[in-house]
This record gives C-alpha cells, structure tokens and sequence, in this order.
C-alpha cells in the first residue's frame, strides 16, 4: 500500500503541536517571573513582588516536596523565619533586601528536614534590580544640624536605647493578614529620598511620611507587641512595634502616646497622636520599616497580600 500523501494543512497542525509542546517545555524550565518549580524535586518558591529592587521588603512562599517539620533559609545573609500556613499548605517567611543592595541574582538557600528526618533542600536564585531615589533639601532648627554636648549625650543615650530594644526581636509570626496604613492620608514624603539639612548634614529618608494634622489618631498597621514608647532627640516621641519574623514598623514625631512597652496591639488599634515632636520640619508622621536590622520600603510592604 502507497503511503498516504501528506497535505499542507496536516503539515501545519503537525507544526503547531510541535510549538505548543516546545513553549510548554520551556515555561517548565523557566517558571515564571516570580517563581521556581522543580519538577524532579517538587519544590515551589514564589515571591512577592515581583520586581525587587535595594529597599524591598519580601513575602516568601515555599511548598517543600514532602511534610516537613521545619524549614529554614538564608538570604543576603540574613536567616529566614519560616512560618506554616496551614490554609494554603505553604511556608511563609518575610525578608528583604536593603538599600545598600547592588543589582544581581542572589541565592536563596532552603534547608528542611522530613517527617522521617531526611534532609532536603534547595537553591534558588533571587534577582534584585536597582531603584534610583531623590534627592531633596530641608531646613530644620540648628540643634538637629550642630546638636550641643548635652543634646550628644541625648543621643548617645537613645542610640543605646534604641539597639536594646531591637535586640527584642522574636522569629514567630505575631502579624496577621496585610499590612494597613497608620493613617489616612497622602504620602508627602517618599522611601529612600537622599536629604540634605540646612545645606549641610546628609541623611537617607528611612520611611514614608504621611501628610497629616497634629491630633490625627495614629493605628498600628498590624498585630504585634509594643517593645519602645518614648521621647528620642532626632525621632521625637517614638513608638516601635515587633510583629514577628524580625519585622518592627517604628511611629516617629508623635505628640502623644496611646500604649507603653510590653502592650500587646491588634491592627487598626490606635496607639498614638500624630504631631511634629523630634528633628521634624512640621506635623506629619513618619512610619519605618525595619527588618533584621534593615530599613525597607513602607509603601511596598502596605501593598504586600499576605495571609491572615
């Protein structure tokens, strides 16, 4: 029997199969933009957002390839503080990559072990991409430019004890759900701005600031424990709350405190009075991002889904 002639449209079906299998096959190898499965291991890591860049905080998800009883990491040198979300049967840790963070792929490394005590795990490598910031000038009163001997005292003394309440850091989640703004109101100032004072003293903008009244009611943007409530030379009257998994959100320039230390707080609980106390250029409030020692980008972890 002859061989059945082949038709240009069987040729082109053919083709298109052979196209759909080849773009299959390279998603597998590729993933997506934000996440990394293995097939032959089983392992899933996704993250949030999608585009890192120096000053992002970080959600991170991982499926492991078998029930695990614990699961650690590390990133940018930092160890990461896994917690199992039982819903959506993921680890979740939070993480982040500073502002002093050059562009480049870094590796993440999860280790775990079994039920049955094996060891497994895996390397995955994170992209951070560069974020240029502003630059603006400010005038503020001489004291904050040329402190005296008594206001260098002043300082030293928060300096020590600001470090002893960050060494206060628990790795369990107290946080549930997104984080929610302080305030409502409009952004006057931005994350990671370079600002000069009185035309001289050079300082990095460490957080967002909120355009807002002295009087306007101040709420903690998530579940945590209050570990600092007190008036600071440069912060004015301070609030710093620990939500777990190395995070602390810090309150700045308050004129009134609603909580004090060891108060535990649940998101949406107002915990003090917007005003202009501290190396301030007027009422407004300043809410920082601190992780593991680093300053984050507010505005990007209020953006952030993250479970309840």
């Amino acid at each position: 029997m002859m061989p059945r002639p082949t038709t240009p449209r069987s040729i082109t079906n053919r083709t298109i199969r052979i196209r759909q299998h080849l773009l299959i096959a390279i998603f597998l190898l590729l993933g997506g933009a934000n996440s990394f499965a293995a097939p032959a291991t089983g392992w899933t890591l996704r993250y949030l957002p999608v585009r890192i860049v120096n000053g992002s905080p970080i959600v991170v998800r991982v499926t492991t390839p078998k029930p695990v009883s614990a699961l650690t990491g590390m990133w940018l040198g930092h160890a990461l503080a896994f917690t199992f979300d039982r819903p959506t049967k993921t680890w979740i840790a939070l993480a982040g990559a500073s502002l002093e963070t050059r562009p480049g792929l870094y590796p993440m490394e999860l280790q775990a072990k079994t039920l049955a005590g094996q060891p497994i795990s895996i390397t995955k490598q994170i992209p951070v991409q560069r974020q240029r910031y502003p630059r603006v000038v400010l005038k503020v009163p001489e004291r904050y430019t040329a402190p005296s001997a008594e206001d260098q005292r002043e300082i030293e003394q928060d300096k020590k004890t600001k470090e002893e309440a960050f060494k206060t850091l628990s790795s369990e989640r107290k946080w549930s759900g997104s984080f929610a703004p302080p305030v409502s109101a409009e952004i006057s100032e931005l994350f990671g701005v370079q600002r000069v004072f009185n035309g001289s003293v050079k300082a990095t903008h460490q957080g967002l600031d909120f355009r807002v009244p002295a009087g306007t009611q101040v709420v903690a943007t998530n579940s945590g424990k209050v570990i600092l409530a007190r008036p600071l030379f440069f912060e004015g009257n301070c609030i710093v709350l620990d939500h777990g998994q190395g995070l602390l959100t810090l309150y700045l320039h308050l004129s009134e405190f609603l909580v004090d230390e060891g108060d535990q707080v649940i998101k949406g609980q107002p915990i003090g009075i917007s005003g202009g106390t501290g190396r301030a250029t007027g009422p407004h409030l300043h809410l920082a991002v601190r992780w593991q020692g680093e300053y984050l980008n507010p505005q990007t972890l209020l953006t952030l889904r993250l479970p309840e």
